[in-house]
């Protein structure tokens, strides 16, 4: 079986930085609050709906495809993680083959929320391993900030959440030696609604909405159940990258970085405390960019790359949780 390596990474973030203290001038809320509870300083907002999902995932990948010194042609596949589609449907995915103006390759959507980047990186993982696809674009891009609640009654989920894109190309490895040794993909549905949006969705039409006696329902922002997504959270992180040290007979202290997503500085402090790892073993963007979802690992590993904090032989680590509940991890000899 082929070994894939992620040969390539590439990011793109909006312009517009949106700081802690310009959401206290629109909720009542202070930069000591959102630091203290979140680690958060500011984060980038689409303005005026200039951008989007697409067009943002555009540009990382167009970022990606460079750092791994391919042709765009060479792509024969595309896996598309987000839960802010431009559409309800299609899916991104063929937006995005459109707009690289690639040929009519396939492009799978993925719907797994914080852990969709790993979700997707293990699809393409599987894919190359079997040798079906040579060169896979996965694709993690979210745009929150036109959908949140901008006032004080939504500050707990709006100050956290960011927009932004990453990309990566998932390549067979010319040596067995280096690539993704494993993936561990779980999750939990029974408390689905504890970080959901419930509307507009087929449960609850845009009509009923807009006209009926739901045009008040607050169902159609994020809802977040922050303390109880937190205690689950600082449970399954360490449990999953656990997993993955084991079925490689690995320990934490053989981790060179762990990228955890970005949801909450606090929950990534006390991962690394529960795992026994030094301050620089843990890579965390999240006091710049707040949460994208989709989109933080793919940022985080490819700004880390940039500052060489990713070298050829690194064991690196990823790991997420979020909605669904879901949570992954993934292990990868760089």
């Amino acid at each position: 079986m082929n070994s894939a390596i992620i040969k390539g990474m590439g990011y793109y973030v909006p312009s517009n930085v949106v700081t802690n203290d310009d959401l206290a001038s629109i909720m009542d809320t202070n930069n000591e609050w959102i630091v203290e509870r979140t680690g958060i300083n500011e984060r980038r907002w689409i303005k005026d709906n200039s951008e989007s999902t697409s067009s943002m995932a555009l540009e990382a990948s167009k970022n990606a495809i460079a750092d791994a010194g391919i042709d765009k042609t060479e792509i024969d596949f595309i896996i598309f993680a987000t839960l802010s589609p431009d559409y309800y449907f299609p899916g991104p995915g063929v937006t995005l083959q459109k707009d690289l103006g690639l040929d009519t390759i396939g492009a799978l959507d993925v719907r797994n929320q914080c852990s969709g980047f790993v979700y997707a990186l293990s699809i393409a993982d599987q894919y190359i391993k079997t040798g079906m696809y040579k060169n896979i674009l996965v694709v993690g891009s979210e745009y929150h900030s036109g959908g949140l609640d901008k006032s004080t009654k939504g500050r707990g989920v709006t100050v956290i959440f960011g927009d932004g894109a990453g990309a990566a190309i998932v390549s067979k490895s010319p040596n067995a030696d280096r690539g993704i040794l494993s993936t561990h993909l779980h999750s939990q549905g029974e408390f689905a609604e504890e970080l959901t949006l419930i509307g507009p969705s087929t449960r609850r039409w845009v009509p009923e909405i807009i006209d009926g006696a739901g045009k008040d329902d607050e169902a159609i922002y994020p809802y977040m159940n922050g303390t109880f997504v937190f205690k689950h959270a600082v449970t399954r992180f360490p449990q999953v990258i656990g997993e993955a040290l084991t079925q490689n007979n690995l320990k934490s202290t053989d981790i060179d970085l762990l990228i955890p997503h970005q949801a909450n500085l606090r929950i990534s402090q006390f991962v690394q405390q529960k795992m026994g790892l030094r301050e620089d073993q843990v890579f965390n963007n999240i006091q710049k960019y707040g949460n994208t979802t989709a989109a933080s690992i793919p940022i985080a590993l490819a700004e880390a790359k940039l500052a060489g904090k990713v070298k050829e032989g690194d064991l690196i680590c990823l790991a997420a949780f979020g909605s669904g509940f879901t949570w992954a991890s993934a292990l990868i000899r760089w």
